[in-house]
């Protein structure tokens, strides 16, 4: 009798964790400003842990999640386009923050471990990125940088336009200085 109700049981809690768990992974990837997906076939447990350690320096999560289940929460997260690219062994990297953020720290941990770990493709801001595209995400400086750089740029020609409105004044000013130094002489 009791191994009845759990086998009785048993499927229902399994399917109730699954929705729970596409729930889940839609509300990230809803969330997140970019995912970053990666193939992490060959690397050890301990070695995924270590790039959850060095992903978790910049706020970001990094979880292996199961194909199908990803597929629905893709669909649930209104990104359908991002399901083909959920074959084989999948990791996602979610990044809440900085944009080019993920593909950095996976890039240098890849430099450092000198390990294997492939980028399968991404989801920026809720456009599917091919792994070229992400790995240029991590060539871009950050939001700060290049909010300076814009700033900089602004900058420039109001500072050239005040530049040029003052010269003439300053002429003026120096003509009138001169002329009164010839005067007072006089």
């Amino acid at each position: 009798m009791i191994g009845a109700r759990r086998i009785f049981y048993l499927p229902r809690a399994r399917k109730e964790q699954k929705a729970e768990q596409v729930e889940l992974l839609s509300d990230k990837l809803k969330r997140a400003k970019v995912a970053v997906l990666t193939d992490y076939r060959g690397l050890t447990v301990s070695q995924i842990q270590d790039l959850r350690g060095k992903l978790r320096t910049g706020d970001v999560e990094y979880r292996v999640v199961k194909n199908t289940l990803a597929r629905r929460a893709a669909e649930s997260a209104g990104v359908p386009a991002l399901e083909k690219e959920l074959e084989g062994p999948v990791a996602i990297a979610f990044g809440y923050d900085d944009l080019s953020l993920p593909s950095k720290l996976i890039n240098e941990w890849v430099r450092q471990t000198r390990l294997k770990l492939d980028v399968k493709g991404g989801l920026v801001e809720g456009r599917v990125f091919s792994p070229d595209q992400v790995r240029q995400l991590a060539d871009l400086p950050s939001r700060e940088i290049l909010l300076a750089q814009l700033l900089g740029t602004l900058q420039s020609p109001v500072a050239q336009l005040v530049a040029i409105m003052e010269t003439p004044h300053q002429q003026l000013l120096g003509v009138l200085n001169a002329y009164k130094n010839k005067l007072e002489a006089a």
